[in-house]
């Protein structure tokens, strides 16, 4: 004997509240590794996850409504679901830059950028400073300050422009004079490494000061590659003077 189509609707209600909680269970666990997870591929696997998830839910609780609405006519509407949120923000380090007798101009390299509303890329100027800030490019936010510019700029003046992959800031001069440098502390440290450079009486020590500051801000790579050069110049040596 057949069931009642009532009967085979709050069957199907029940499963899809299973199924639903499980993704939201799923959903929570995502969340939670996520905010451990440092390293960038495993961050991204989750953030793709997280959204994926998101996007199921919103849609069973979609179908769930309308569901109901086909059913019982006289039943209070599904509750209304948060928007997805986008994921976390991406600092940006990475730039270029280059200059006209009018702007500063800094290129920032974002695959896909083009394809974002233009609204959802906003820079902040002010007379010694910008701000990027990019609003959900696939599913993330990207963000860039920049303080102590080497020079004051012209808020007024100065814009963005959006190009394919890519972000340009144009910071108008408000003097046309070269810029050395982008920002005032570049410019110290290069002051400061020159001036060192200048003073050092014992040109081999100053090689090694290099060295070690290549080497304590290199990666492992890096580290193995000074390693092995010094190893084999220890070596060089040795041999040279056993020859004597």
């Amino acid at each position: 004997m057949r069931g009642e189509p009532g009967e085979k609707s709050v069957t199907e209600t029940k499963k899809g509240k299973g199924i639903q909680k499980k993704l939201q269970k799923d959903l929570e666990e995502v969340k939670e590794l996520l905010g451990k997870a440092t390293r960038k591929r495993v961050r991204d696997v989750l953030t793709a996850e997280k959204s994926k998830l998101e996007t199921e839910i919103k849609h069973k609780t979609k179908q769930k409504g309308q569901e109901k609405g086909e059913t019982i006519d006289n039943e209070k509407p599904a509750a209304v679901v948060a928007p997805i949120s986008v994921g976390y923000t991406v600092k940006i380090n990475n730039y270029g830059w280059d200059q006209s007798d009018k702007y500063v101009k800094i290129y920032i390299t974002l695959n896909g950028v083009q394809q974002v509303p233009a609204e959802n890329v906003q820079v902040q100027f002010t007379e010694r400073s910008f701000e990027v800030l990019v609003k959900n490019l696939n599913g993330k936010n990207y963000s860039m300050t920049v303080n102590n510019l080497l020079k004051p700029i012209s808020v007024e003046g100065s814009l963005r422009k959006i190009k394919t992959d890519t972000v340009l800031v144009l910071c108008k001069k408000k003097q046309g004079q070269k810029w050395d440098y982008l920002t005032q502390v570049e410019k110290e440290c290069k002051e400061k490494e020159k001036s060192s450079f200048d003073n050092d009486t014992d040109p081999s020590e100053g090689l090694m000061n290099v060295l070690k500051k290549i080497y304590e801000d290199g990666d492992d790579e890096m580290k193995r590659t000074i390693n092995k050069a010094w190893v084999e110049s220890r070596e060089k040596q040795a041999k040279g003077e056993s020859e004597f």
